[in-house]
């Protein structure tokens, strides 16, 4: 059972009603740039901006009519718009073609309430994709904290480890994850999969989930594509203080098993002390024969914090803070900040998990110490018919597992107790420009984005120490469990990895109204580029029992030693270790590729029942892995390949009625190896119990 109590608080700094929403056409669902907004009785008014929003300040209290003027477009007239002292009143508006009616004939009148629920459909029913999602209005009534929890009410979704989504029964590996037009680097950094988890809720716009593809969406995804747009220019002066509570009957104030932590590792930062040292020897050096009193010295430069201590598990702690400041001019221009902080610990039981593979009959106890720190901060800038926006986000994470394993292995016929010490640390900064403008009364659009991200995942001292005995004594307290230290393998060696991946990509689009084959049609035609750079580099090494330098009966006193007491720097003065290093090709691997593609794309309707959206997507895709081989020494080609891949989509829908569509769609998109699976670079994956070996071929 799991109980969550939350509070927030919201400032805002406006002493009078506003009125604020989006235009769009009611048949193709884009938004109408210049439509003239006027306060019937006064004179206040307003425009819709490039992206069709329109802002009203400074109302007084009381209810309205609210009138909407643009050529080509009935006039429509909205009444009982109730204006509130301190409040924001959001409302979206469809607008219909005039059919070449003469305009100020044609005057639609409607309540507020029936336009704010028609909007809503309009939105979801005119989608040229078959699509789902979920707005920024959804999200406020909700009590989701972040993009994870709200990625669960979208039909169509599962959300696995609350973080990673799987869309239509396939696993992240095949969907894309984009954020304000540019796609979002792996959070993971053996799979593709990003980690929703990290963006707060609170400072979303809204998400699309595309399950089919169009030509102005990346090619390289299979399930979905989840598109996240976070808000820049906010709707009126806050400031924002939420917390939130969790308790969970499995683990909060629960025994909680834990290596010591300090107020660093709760700010999501590690103090050092789990890294290599700055003087451990070298691979070459390794190569080169260790003296004895170098490998007692390196051995003894590793960390030895594997002491475990019981503490009460505390509730997980949630704190966020948000700012957002707005200016509107008199030109009708607004400028716009906005600033979150947020901050999310937990730690979390997982008892008996179930590893019943092959020949392994193992059970599980985990306990999982995690904690997030992120910031964002957007800026935007709206005037006339053009938007610029700057959008940023930081995130960082520490995770720190630990986990005890007990069971049989019917391959060894032997007892096993397994403690596994495992932290991974990652970090995302993402950073994105992008532009609208609106170049002619015909509603001619050019948008462009340019974009930068950077990962890190850093995987400093990961440790498995196996204890183990023969299975007919297993009644036998007499006969001890021994560590498995003989020798040195992927299995049971210490892991340091490091890998850092930068992202760059730009785009641009432009898309024009005209009538082609007797049918109101947009056409929209783009170009751009992406390019991804990783380094990685990863050592195994470890503790070797050294049996030609200690007797029998002293090899077995000492490998039942507890992991806080084996590895400890008085053994290693008497020279009961040696320094040992499993070295596998792809140990350090160095990635790039370069995709850049073009599209052209058609969107028609016929009839007002009838709509097509078809296209074409060029792509040219290269990607080159070199990495370290064992034979030579040397860092070697291991992957160059190019791809030119034609791809053609098809989306067709037809309003059966108002409220009804039925949707058929083809396309073709791809399913790329990330360049972790074209790696050669070998593990052992513990919670799986396998090796895992990247695919060159």
């Amino acid at each position: 059972m799991t109980l969550v109590v939350a509070a927030s608080t919201t400032v805002y700094a406006q002493s009078s009603g506003k009125l604020m929403g989006t235009i769009t056409n009611s048949k193709t669902g884009e938004t109408i740039t210049g439509v003239t907004v006027r306060i019937l009785g006064t004179s206040r008014g307003g425009s819709s901006d490039v992206s069709g929003k329109y802002s009203i300040p400074a109302l007084p209290a009381g209810k309205y009519t609210v009138e909407y003027i643009y050529i080509g477009y009935s006039t429509k007239q909205v009444t009982e718009v109730e204006i509130k002292a301190n409040d924001l009143t959001n409302l979206d508006i469809v607008l219909d073609n005039s059919e070449g009616q003469v305009l100020d004939q044609v005057v639609v009148t409607g309540s507020f309430k029936k336009e704010s629920i028609g909007a809503l459909y309009s939105q979801q029913k005119n989608s040229a994709l078959i699509s789902d999602g979920i707005s920024s209005e959804q999200i406020r009534r909700s009590p989701d904290k972040n993009t994870s929890e709200a990625l669960r009410r979208v039909s169509g979704t599962t959300i696995q480890d609350n973080k990673f989504v799987i869309v239509r029964g396939l696993s992240d590996r095949y969907n894309v994850a984009m954020m304000d037009g540019s796609v979002l680097p792996s959070t993971e950094a053996n799979r593709r999969a990003f980690s929703f988890d990290i963006i707060p809720a609170a400072l979303i716009d809204k998400i699309t989930i595309s399950k089919t593809a169009t030509p102005d969406l990346p090619a390289d995804f299979a399930g979905g594509a989840v598109q996240i747009s976070t808000k820049d220019i906010p709707d009126r002066n806050f400031i924002s203080f939420g917390l939130g509570y969790g308790y969970n009957s499995a683990s909060t104030f629960k025994d909680f098993l834990q290596t010591k932590k300090n107020v660093q590792n709760y700010l999501g930062f590690d103090d050092g002390s789990s890294q290599l040292a700055k003087n451990f020897p070298s691979r070459a050096d390794v190569d080169g024969q260790l003296s004895q009193k170098w490998q007692r010295l390196a051995l003894k430069s590793l960390p030895n914090d594997f002491g475990i201590q019981t503490k009460s598990a505390l509730p997980s702690q949630t704190y966020q803070f948000s700012l957002g400041r707005v200016k509107q001019y008199e030109d009708n221009s607004r400028f716009g900040a906005l600033f979150s902080v947020n901050y999310r610990n937990s730690q979390n039981i997982l008892p008996n998990i179930e590893r019943n593979w092959f020949t392994y009959d193992y059970r599980d106890q985990q306990y999982k110490f995690s904690t997030n720190l992120g910031a964002l901060a957007n800026f935007g800038y709206t005037f006339g018919k053009n938007k610029i926006t700057w959008k940023n986000l930081y995130n960082r994470t520490y995770d720190n597992t630990y986990t005890e394993r007990f069971g049989t292995d019917g391959s060894s016929s032997s007892i096993n107790k397994f403690y596994a010490f495992d932290l991974m640390q990652k970090s995302l900064f993402k950073s994105t420009l992008d532009g609208e403008h609106v170049l002619s009364d015909k509603n001619d659009k050019i948008k462009w984005t340019a974009s930068w991200s950077n990962i890190g995942n850093n995987q400093p001292n990961q440790t498995k120490i196996n204890y183990q005995k023969h299975e007919d004594y297993a009644n036998d307290p007499s006969v001890p469990y021994l560590a498995n230290l003989t020798t040195v393998g992927k299995a049971n060696s210490r892991l340091f990895a490091d890998l850092n991946e930068n992202i760059f990509s730009g785009e641009a689009s432009y898309s024009t109204p005209l009538n082609f084959l007797s049918a109101p049609s947009t056409l929209k035609a783009g170009l751009g580029s992406q390019f991804r750079k990783r380094n990685f580099d990863a050592r195994f090494v470890g503790f070797e029992l050294n049996t030609l330098a200690i007797t029998g009966d002293e090899q077995t006193r000492i490998l039942q030693l507890a992991p806080d007491q084996i590895f400890s720097p008085t053994l290693i003065d008497q020279n009961v270790y040696k320094f040992g290093e499993v070295k596998g090709d792809g140990d350090i691997y160095n990635a790039k590729s370069l995709s850049s593609f073009g599209y052209l794309m058609m969107d028609q309707k016929f009839a007002d029942k009838f709509r097509i959206v078809y296209g074409l997507r060029v792509e040219n895709y290269n990607v080159e892995v070199d990495a370290l081989r064992i034979l030579s020494g040397n860092i070697e080609k291991s992957v160059d390949d190019t791809k030119l891949d034609f791809l053609p989509s098809v989306n067709m829908t037809y309003s059966l009625t108002p409220k009804t569509n039925i949707r058929a769609s083809y396309y073709r998109t791809l399913a790329r190896p990330e360049f972790r699976e074209l790696a050669p670079f070998s593990f052992y994956d513990f919670e799986n119990m396998g090796m895992i070996i990247g695919n060159e071929k």
